[in-house]
């Protein structure tokens, strides 16, 4: 298993590619999504972003259900659908043509273009890349129960990464599928 983020990630099916191109490991930009939220949200066009409430903007297009939570900060990007009971804690990245089903829970995380949480998910601390999906109930635990800090095994180096961060959800790699009640 290949590690970094030009091995996982095509980069062109994201808003959030030059926060990534700033790190070789997906999880370095962890601690770095909320003051590139706040940077780049500014700067999207006005004629095809709201900007509803601080450190919020929403693609015109986008469809957001009355009773999602949308917290701040968070952009959401174009045809991205938010749906019934959706809880976006932040900071959060949406991506263009992207999936927020129903009860489904957001916290600190990049959604690529096209992924897909739609029923009754946690993603917390993680980073899903492009057209990936996650099965109704799958998770992300985004800690481990002895509450140490995470070690990330690269397979193809045999030899384990200290990632010096307690939270730390998943990095799905560009088309991945995960199962139904999957906690990753």
């Amino acid at each position: 298993m290949k590690t970094t983020i030009a091995d996982l990630y095509d980069l062109s099916n994201t808003i959030a590619a030059p926060l990534l191109q700033r790190f070789e490991y997906p999880w370095e930009a962890l601690a770095h999504i909320k003051e590139f939220i706040l940077e780049l949200g500014p700067t999207l066009p006005e004629n095809e972003f709201d900007h509803p409430q601080e450190g919020v903007w929403i693609a015109k297009d986008a469809t957001i259900f009355e009773s999602a939570y949308i917290g701040s900060p968070l952009i959401i990007d174009k045809g991205a659908e938010v749906r019934q009971c959706a809880f976006l804690r932040c900071p959060a990245i949406v991506g263009k043509g992207a999936v927020v089903g129903n009860s489904t829970e957001l916290k600190n995380v990049i959604l690529f273009d096209k992924v897909q949480v739609p029923h009754y998910n946690y993603v917390g601390d993680s980073i899903l890349g492009y057209c990936s999906h996650m099965g109704a109930g799958a998770i992300t635990s985004n800690l481990k129960s002895d509450k140490t800090l995470v070690t990330v095994k690269d397979f193809a180096n045999d030899e384990a990464i200290e990632t010096g961060i307690k939270k730390f959800g998943a990095m799905l790699g560009d088309h991945v599928e995960v199962g139904c009640n999957s906690v990753l």
